[in-house]
């Protein structure tokens, strides 16, 4: 694969410029196996649809297609399940989640991970925080009957912003 570079200039990082360097969607960790793309989650409804409004000259043009996005401000009411499941991205500052190649936090992590950029370590920390995650898919089985998939939606809405299927859970 011919290597291609990306240049980033949006409202939060200026001057960023990182290497593609697998092809886009393969090539992944054996461990990390998302339900989700990231155009699948963009057009189910993730983060209030204000996640991504100012970087999509970054990104295939195809992933906003269909994407629930929101031109003003986060609207819990276009998540997939019409709540908001979200932390500040203060509170993710502060308990030093947030690396500084990757300003927006793990979806945007997984954007460029899955174009094809790989950061070693940076990558297995994530992924180690994505394989964390899913620790909500087994209460969500404890909990729910099965086929309810509207049991425990802002769990089940978290777990849609960190690329798991929910829906059919």
């Amino acid at each position: 694969m011919k290597l291609r570079w990306v240049d980033v200039n949006d409202r939060m990082q200026h001057g960023y410029r990182y290497a593609l360097v697998a092809p886009i969607g393969h090539d992944f960790h054996p461990e990390f196996r998302p339900d989700l793309t990231p155009a699948a989650m963009l057009a189910l409804g993730v983060f209030g649809g204000k996640y991504m409004t100012d970087c999509r000259d970054e990104f295939p043009k195809s992933w906003f297609a269909k994407a629930r996005l929101s031109p003003l401000r986060k609207d819990p009411l276009l998540n997939w399940f019409g709540v908001d499941a979200s932390q500040p991205l203060s509170v993710w500052r502060a308990k030093r989640w947030i690396h500084p190649d990757d300003p927006r936090g793990w979806f945007q992590w997984y954007c460029r991970y899955y174009m094809g950029r790989r950061l070693s370590g940076e990558d297995e920390r994530q992924i180690a925080r994505w394989k964390a995650i899913r620790r909500h898919v087994a209460q969500l089985r404890r909990a729910c009957e099965p086929a309810d998939c509207w049991c425990r939606p802002r769990q089940r809405q978290a777990l849609l912003h960190w690329a798991y299927d929910s829906r059919s859970i």
